[in-house]
């Protein structure tokens, strides 16, 4: 059996950045705290933290924070049945894999207020919509988005609707690189601006077009260096439809080949039995998300 006290050590830990900040919120001296920890590790025999500046959790320690989430989902059911439970503590805290674009575009809207009315704090993990289904296979997040239907053992997955992409550059870059219009042929020659190593969005929309292999590109992880970098002339890029309905207006970028665009399926997953809060907060999703995405075609 797991001594809770020293599971709730790690994740104070870790939540907190920190041992000093632990120790606060537990209410122990950081001796105190360290001790925990390394009772913790003697009992599972290999290391659940990386001690650096912040901490942050090995493989075996993501396993057991992700069972400390559960168990504290779990028990936020049980007090509202047994009021003398609760402790008055602090918020709960979900730790949730999603996509950077729909970080930058919808997700804030679509939760804010049922994180003010459920008292929910957030721990996002940014990842690309095609990889994000690993943290949960890792047992590190409670839930995600991904292009994922199919869900991990455990787990639930609802399609919540598609985000549109569509690929722009600047009027400068389309001066430079297309005199003659845009083609299939010459918008491969051309710099393209990539999210990271995992995206494989551009390579999907070009291979629509006819083309396949490999084609130069820029590599920027972050949704608002992408914009900027679009606007700048640095490349074209796909770039989600909701982001960019102020600069397509102005012409501060242009559609490379109009009407043409592609829809990458956002599925919300969960696990099965991750308490009342996280089935309330799915059911939130799937009436709110609609207003932002848009439905999935099929063929």
């Amino acid at each position: 059996m797991f001594d809770y006290k020293l599971l709730a050590a790690l994740a104070a830990v870790i939540e907190q950045a920190g041992f000093e900040r632990a120790a606060q919120v537990l209410g122990l001296s950081q001796s105190a705290v360290s001790q925990r920890i390394k009772l913790l590790e003697a009992r599972v025999g290999q290391p659940v933290l990386i001690r650096a500046t912040p901490p942050s959790p090995t493989d075996i320690g993501r396993r057991l924070l992700n069972h400390v989430q559960q168990v504290r989902l779990l028990e936020r059911d049980l007090q509202s049945v047994v009021p003398a439970l609760d402790e008055g503590g602090t918020p709960e805290r979900l730790r949730i894999a999603l996509n950077a674009d729909s970080l930058a575009t919808w997700w804030a809207q679509a939760v804010g207020d049922f994180c003010a009315e459920h008292q929910l704090l957030t721990d996002l993990v940014v990842e690309d919509q095609d990889v994000g289904l690993k943290r949960m296979r890792a047992g590190e997040v409670a839930a995600c988005l991904c292009g994922s239907e199919r869900p991990v053992a455990g787990a639930r997955s609802l399609l919540l609707g598609a985000m549109r992409y569509r690929a722009l550059a600047s009027p400068a870059f389309i001066a430079r690189h297309f005199p003659e219009g845009v083609t299939a042929k010459s918008l491969a020659r051309s710099p393209a601006l990539v999210f990271g190593p995992d995206d494989f969005l551009q390579h999907r929309y070009l291979a629509s077009l006819g083309v396949e292999g490999g084609f130069e590109h820029h590599l920027c992880p972050s949704s608002e260096g992408f914009m900027r970098m679009t606007e700048a002339g640095m490349g074209w890029g796909l770039v989600p439809e909701l982001q960019v309905g102020e600069q397509l207006a102005s012409g501060r970028l242009v559609e490379l080949v109009p009407d043409h665009c592609i829809d990458v399926p956002l599925y919300w997953h969960h696990w099965r039995n991750g308490g009342r809060l996280l089935t309330q907060l799915t059911g939130h999703l799937a009436k709110k998300a609609g207003r932002w995405l848009v439905p999935l075609q099929t063929h």
